[in-house]
């Protein structure tokens, strides 16, 4: 059969459970006696394992037909460099397009779930069966598109991070994150766990995990009698005729629009002190206002982004992150 692209075809792929279990251990055996030993079902493992390499059988199988193709694993995405001509498919979690679409720029990327009863797939819309019709339409560049706003985190070195979920911005361990926080004319300093900045992609997963926590706390703390001290009618948030009107609105359970042109920032557990404050905990970032933070961490500041802990940029004493919408977005076929 004559190939319908002289370009390559990147298929990104993912070890499975089983596969990091196995690196662990050296055999599967020894992977075996370690899960069943924890009372865990190890089955669930070989089915899971299975069932990823037929579907990556299958599809390096229909790929080949149609060009060259490269098989690129998960851990070498961040050194790996990617053709402006190059097509990329994408086998695995909704994570792993995530991690791969940001290290992209306008290249179009086919999401595949390996295994629909395990995972639902928000950018996962395709089967492996899908890809014997779908792949000439993508590589004629006919198939219908889906534009995906990322977030881009520069240093005030150079350095440049981008994202497509989240970025966060904090300490390394479990430490209090110490920084300056800026949003247009307003600053204050703050003690927190970290800044979590979203896209319209990432607004449905750890920011709406974040606001729902939020949301419920403050809707439930009248319920927990904290404190013995008595408050007034006027001054209490709890009185019935304003309880409706005092409470937040969570994230929609879609989130907002994945092209957005805007972040949404929010800081995890602020701290109010005598020299740091809680006011800039939640907000909107665009192009013409980005959220800029300077680090106040001698030596455990990171920001990392869509949960890739070891790609990530050191944010240390004296380090400026500029946070706004990235210049390049990413383009997932639907």
């Amino acid at each position: 059969m004559k190939r319908q692209t002289d370009h390559k075809i990147i298929l990104v792929t993912r070890p499975t459970r089983l596969a990091e279990l196995v690196a662990r251990h050296n055999t599967p055996d020894q992977a075996r006696f370690y899960i069943e030993h924890l009372g865990a079902d190890f089955s669930d493992y070989e089915r899971e394992d299975l069932i990823y390499r037929e579907a990556l059988g299958q599809a390096q199988r229909s790929l080949d037909q149609l060009g060259r193709v490269q098989i690129v694993d998960r851990q070498f995405l961040p050194n790996f460099v990617f053709a402006p001509e190059d097509t990329v498919v994408v086998l695995g979690q909704d994570g792993l397009v995530a991690n791969t679409v940001k290290y992209l720029d306008g290249q179009l990327v086919v999401g595949i779930n390996p295994d629909p009863a395990r995972w639902e797939g928000q950018l996962l819309p395709f089967r492996v069966n899908d890809l014997p019709h779908l792949m000439p339409e993508v590589l004629m560049k006919t198939c219908p598109l889906r534009a995906v706003t990322m977030a881009r985190a520069r240093l005030n070195n150079g350095q440049i991070l981008h994202a497509v979920n989240d970025l966060f911005i904090g300490p390394r361990s479990h430490v209090s994150a110490r920084y300056e926080i800026s949003l247009g004319e307003r600053s204050e300093v703050h003690s927190s766990s970290g800044v979590i900045v979203s896209t319209g992609v990432g607004s449905s997963g750890w920011l709406k995990s974040l606001v729902t926590g939020a949301v419920s706390i403050a809707q439930n703390i009248e319920r927990t009698n904290l404190g013995s001290a008595k408050r007034s009618n006027n001054s209490s948030p709890g009185r019935r005729g304003d309880r409706k009107a005092a409470k937040p609105k969570a994230i929609p359970e879609s989130g907002f629009p994945w092209d957005a042109e805007h972040l949404c920032y929010t800081v995890r557990e602020p701290f109010p002190t005598k020299t740091t404050g809680a006011g800039l905990v939640f907000g909107r970032v665009t192009r013409e206002q980005p959220l800029v933070l300077v680090s106040h961490m001698a030596d455990y500041g990171v920001i990392f982004s869509d949960g890739i802990e070891k790609d990530y940029l050191e944010f240390n004493s004296g380090a400026r992150a500029e946070i706004t919408l990235a210049d390049k977005q990413g383009q997932l076929v639907v």
